[in-house]
């Protein structure tokens, strides 16, 4: 008995390290080793595997699939063909393009990469309250389409997606509006198949968004509301149901330059809105949120003024980008904060233009066996 524990053991120890696909193809091995890696100890030992060990990790874009293309240079905007693709977290090679999962040869957008589960649906510009939503593992080609609901009267504003480990349950969060009196809250649970809307919307909401900025964290969306000359941070937990306001650091005084991420796993802010002389670099407020109040952290210094923040990594690297207009182009950086370290990606990112905004997309996935069911 005692041998037989030590295989099973070894056996999995091995198996936890490979990839998905390789995973998905062993399931036919045997009924044995069908059942090992259909468990749930050994989906959450390889997916806990693939984060703490940085295995079969990703950074997950969109770009052009020609990155040689040449746009045309009295309209750099023109309509191009976009591809969601992985790349290499580590060596930053180009894996696997990503199609629809539905067979759609449309554009789709993406918003939440969580545990190897991804939301998509249509993108930012012509997304809606009709809007199909989609919830794919593209690791094992899985996908589930989300019910549709009766709220057909509101316009789209946002929508946020990620696990919530308080209720041991995927949500999603779609906030939408007509105007500053007209504004709806519902929430997706994976676990029930089905939506909720919230009853309850606290009158400090029923504002214009003008500000988008928005992050997901363990459950909670943030998000950052501009009322006048009023900047602060609104959360929502999906479990309880419950939102708060927070006021943003009097140092914020706009909304240009102004952008919020998840840093070790809480919203941080990164303010980027002057020129350091003593130091000779650009220089850009970093704030951290915890325990319900802000944290200011020692400043984060732009490696020049053509580098702009798009988010940060796993291993909490500033992810930055410079933009290349005349290819249609933005190069992917990531920055270290503390030792300002520059690493070079060779990605070339697509730039999206939404009204009067420019957009990048970039996600760190890892690879896992996780249903989304």
């Amino acid at each position: 008995m005692t041998s037989t524990i030590c295989k099973k053991e070894i056996l999995m120890d091995i198996l936890v390290r490979l990839p998905a696909k390789t995973l998905m193809r062993f399931l036919c091995a045997c009924k044995a080793w069908n059942d090992l890696i259909s468990s749930p100890d050994f989906v959450s030992t390889n997916l806990n595997t693939n984060i703490t060990k940085r295995r079969n990790m990703h950074l997950l874009c969109l770009h052009h699939p020609d990155f040689k293309r040449v746009v045309d240079l009295e309209d750099p905007y023109v309509k191009q063909a976009l591809q969601w693709s992985f790349f290499h977290y580590e060596t930053f090679e180009q894996g696997l393009g990503l199609s629809h999962p539905s067979g759609s040869t449309e554009h789709y957008g993406m918003y939440g990469s969580s545990n190897g589960l991804v939301c998509i649906s249509n993108p930012d510009e012509v997304l809606n309250s009709r809007s199909p939503i989609i919830i794919w593992n593209p690791s094992i080609k899985k996908f589930k389409t989300l019910p549709s609901t009766t709220n057909n009267k509101f316009r789209y504003m946002s929508l946020q997606f990620g696990f919530h480990p308080g209720v041991n349950d995927y949500k999603v969060v779609r906030m939408m509006r007509i105007n500053k009196d007209a504004f709806a809250v519902e929430v997706y649970s994976l676990s029930t198949n089905s939506w909720k809307m919230i009853e309850e919307i606290p009158p400090w909401l029923k504002c214009n968004f003008k500000y988008l900025e928005g992050t997901f964290i363990n459950g909670v969306a943030y998000r950052i509301l501009e009322k006048g000359f009023m900047y602060s941070l609104m959360s929502f937990d999906s479990g309880s149901e419950e939102f708060e306001e927070f006021i943003l650091p009097e140092s914020v005084i706009s909304s240009h330059n102004l952008h919020i991420y998840p840093f070790e796993e809480k919203p941080c802010l990164i303010f980027h809105w002057y020129i350091s002389d003593e130091e000779g670099f650009d220089r850009g407020e970093f704030f951290v949120f915890q325990d319900k109040r802000w944290k200011r952290m020692h400043p984060f210094y732009y490696p020049s003024r053509c580098y702009h923040t798009i988010g940060v990594s796993i291993d909490n690297e500033v992810v930055m980008e410079t933009r290349d207009y005349c290819n249609g182009v933005a190069d992917l950086f990531l920055v270290n904060y503390e030792t300002r370290e520059v690493r070079e990606t060779g990605i070339k990112l697509a730039i999206t233009r939404i009204g009067y905004n420019e957009h990048f997309f970039v996600f760190t996935y890892a690879e896992s066996l996780v249903l989304p069911n």
